[in-house]
C-alpha cells in the first residue's frame, strides 16, 4: 500500500465515521419519538475504498399501513365506548338508581301500598312523591341525552377543523418529499413527518394511501373517497346551534360526499368522526325514543276515561306540555312516538299537595267532576287496583326504538336498560379487542422501525474500533513520512 492511498483510506474512516456517529447520534436522540424511523448509514465498497453510500429509512410499508388501519379501528371503537358510558351514565351508578325501570318500580311498590290501604293519605302522598321522581328523572335523562348529543355535534366541528388543518399541513410536507426526492437531497426527516401526520388524521377518520412516483402520496378515505391528491379536498360541516328530540344534525362531507355514521356496538367506525356521528345520530336518538315511549305510554296507562271508560281520554296523574310549553290533555296516540315528550311529561298539579289531593288519584275526577269514578268512601281501591294492572298490560310500542317487541310497560323500561347495556357490553368487549390488536400492532411497528437504545450504542462501539484503526493508520503514515523526511534531510 502506497502512503498516498493509506492516506486516502485513513481520510474515508474518519469520513465515514463522523456519518456514521451523527446517524448513530440522530437515532438516541429520537428513540422517545413515536414518528421517528430509524436511520442506517450503507456503506459500499468501490474503487475508492469504502464510501457511505446512502442514509435510509428502516421504513416498513405493510406495517405501517396496519399501524394506520388499527389506530383508525381503536380510536372509533374508544369514541363509540366513550359516548355509551356517558349515556349509560345517565342511569345513575353501577345500580342504574335513577334509571326509568328502577324510578317506575320504586313508583309501583308505593302504588301497591297506596291500594293496598286507600284511605291513608301518607301513603298517597308518597305516590305523588315517586311519580314526580319518575317524570323528573324521564325530564333529566332527556335534556342531558340531548346536551350529551350537542357535545358530539361539537367535538365533530372541532375535528373537521383538526382534520382540514392536518390535510393542508400534509400537503405542505408532501411537496417537501416530492421536491427532495426528484432533487436527490434526504427526505428522511419529510417521510417521518408525513407519516406522523397520517396516524394524527386516521385517528380522525379511516384512512388508506397509495405512493405514487417521487415519492407522492395520495389519501383515501376508508370508502374510497379522496381526501388528498396533490391538494387537500374539502372537509366540511355545519355545527348546529342546538339540540332537541326533533333535531336531525347535520352531515360530514369529504370532497361533496357524505361520510356515513358507524353500526353496532362492535362499531365499523374508524377514526373519531363516524363514531361521533353514530353517537349523535343512531345511538342517543334510539336511546331518546325509547324515553319518550315510557313517558307516553306512563301518561296512557293513568288517563282518566270516566266511570263507564266511556268517556273521551284525558291525561290524569301523568300529563305533558307540547313544544310551545302548553299544557296537553289529549292521549298520544298509540304506538308512535311523540318526540321529547319525555322531558316534558309531569305529574298533573291537581294531585299534588298542598294545593291538589292524591284523592283524585284514587277516586277519579283530575279532568272535573264528570271523570269522578268514586263515590263509595276513601276506601276505594278499584281504580287503583286498574292502574296498577294497567302497568303490566298489553302496550304496542314504536318500531323504531328497537326493542317494540315487549309486551308491557314495565317490560319496555327494563328492556331499554338492557338495550343500552348490551349495547355497551359489546362495545367494550370490541375496544378491548382492538386496543389490543393496535397496542400488538404498535410493537411490531416499533420493533421494526424504531430505535434500540442497545443496538445503537453497540454500534457507536464499532464506530469507535473503526474511528481508533483510522487513527492508527495516520499515525503509522506520519512516522513513515516523517521517516523519509529525515532520509531525505
Amino acid at each position: 500500500m502506497s502512503l498516498a492511498s493509506a492516506l486516502s483510506t485513513a481520510q474515508s474512516i474518519f469520513t465515514n465515521s463522523g456519518t456514521q456517529s451523527g446517524v448513530v447520534s440522530k437515532n438516541i436522540a429520537n428513540a422517545q419519538n413515536p414518528d421517528y424511523v430509524r436511520r442506517s448509514a450503507v456503506v459500499v465498497t468501490g474503487g475508492n475504498g469504502a464510501v457511505i453510500d446512502d442514509i435510509v429509512r428502516a421504513q416498513n410499508s405493510p406495517l405501517l399501513r396496519q399501524t394506520i388501519e388499527s389506530t383508525s379501528v381503536a380510536n372509533g371503537q374508544a369514541t363509540l365506548l366513550a359516548g355509551l358510558t356517558e349515556i349509560k351514565n345517565l342511569m345513575g351508578g353501577n345500580n342504574n338508581e335513577i334509571s326509568p325501570a328502577k324510578l317506575i318500580t320504586a313508583f309501583r311498590n308505593n302504588l301497591d301500598a297506596f291500594t293496598s290501604k286507600a284511605n291513608d293519605t301518607g301513603l298517597g302522598g308518597a305516590v305523588i312523591s315517586t311519580a314526580q321522581d319518575l317524570a323528573n328523572g324521564l325530564n333529566t335523562a332527556a335534556d342531558k341525552l340531548q346536551k350529551i348529543r350537542k357535545d358530539a355535534d361539537d367535538q365533530i366541528k372541532q375535528d373537521v377543523d383538526t382534520l382540514n388543518a392536518l390535510l393542508s399541513k400534509f400537503e405542505a410536507v408532501n411537496n417537501q418529499v416530492k421536491n427532495a426526492t426528484a432533487s436527490g437531497a434526504d427526505a428522511n426527516d419529510a417521510l417521518d413527518e408525513r407519516d406522523g401526520l397520517l396516524k394524527k388524521i386516521a385517528e380522525i377518520v379511516g384512512v388508506t394511501s397509495y405512493v405514487r412516483g417521487d415519492n407522492d402520496m395520495v389519501l383515501y378515505t376508508s370508502d374510497g373517497v379522496t381526501l388528498f391528491e396533490a391538494v387537500p379536498r374539502k372537509v366540511t360541516f355545519q355545527a348546529t346551534a342546538a339540540f332537541d328530540a326533533s333535531t336531525v344534525g347535520n352531515g360530514v362531507y369529504i370532497d361533496g360526499v357524505a361520510l356515513k355514521p358507524g353500526v353496532s356496538g362492535n362499531t365499523s367506525a374508524k377514526g373519531s368522526l363516524q363514531a361521533l356521528l353514530q353517537v349523535r345520530d343512531t345511538v342517543a336518538p334510539i336511546f331518546q325514543s325509547q324515553l319518550d315511549e315510557i313517558a307516553r305510554a306512563l301518561i296512557t296507562t293513568f288517563a282518566e276515561t270516566g266511570p263507564t271508560g266511556a268517556l273521551v281520554p284525558q291525561t290524569g296523574l301523568f300529563t305533558y306540555k307540547d313544544a310551545a310549553g302548553v299544557q296537553q290533555t289529549a292521549i298520544p296516540a298509540a304506538g308512535t312516538i311523540v318526540p321529547g315528550i319525555a322531558s316534558r311529561i309531569f305529574v298533573n298539579p291537581v294531585v299534588v299537595p298542598p294545593a291538589g289531593t292524591p284523592d283524585k288519584l284514587r277516586d277519579g275526577g283530575i279532568n272535573g267532576a264528570a271523570y269522578v269514578v268514586n263515590t263509595g268512601g276513601s276506601s276505594y281501591r278499584d281504580l287503583l287496583d286498574k292502574y296498577n294492572e294497567s302497568l303490566e298490560g298489553p302496550m304496542t310500542f314504536d318500531n323504531n326504538t328497537e326493542i317494540a317487541d315487549a309486551p308491557d310497560l314495565l317490560s319496555f323500561a327494563a328492556d331499554s336498560m338492557g338495550w343500552l347495556e348490551q349495547l355497551r357490553s359489546t362495545a367494550t368487549s370490541s375496544d378491548e379487542t382492538k386496543t389490543a390488536l393496535l397496542t400488538r400492532t404498535l410493537e411490531a411497528y416499533s420493533s421494526s422501525t424504531g430505535v434500540s437504545l442497545d443496538e445503537e450504542l453497540s454500534l457507536l462501539l464499532d464506530i469507535e474500533q473503526s474511528y481508533k484503526a483510522g487513527t492508527k493508520l495516520m499515525a503509522t503514515v506520519d512516522e513513515m513520512m516523517q521517516a523519509l523526511l529525515d532520509i531525505a534531510s
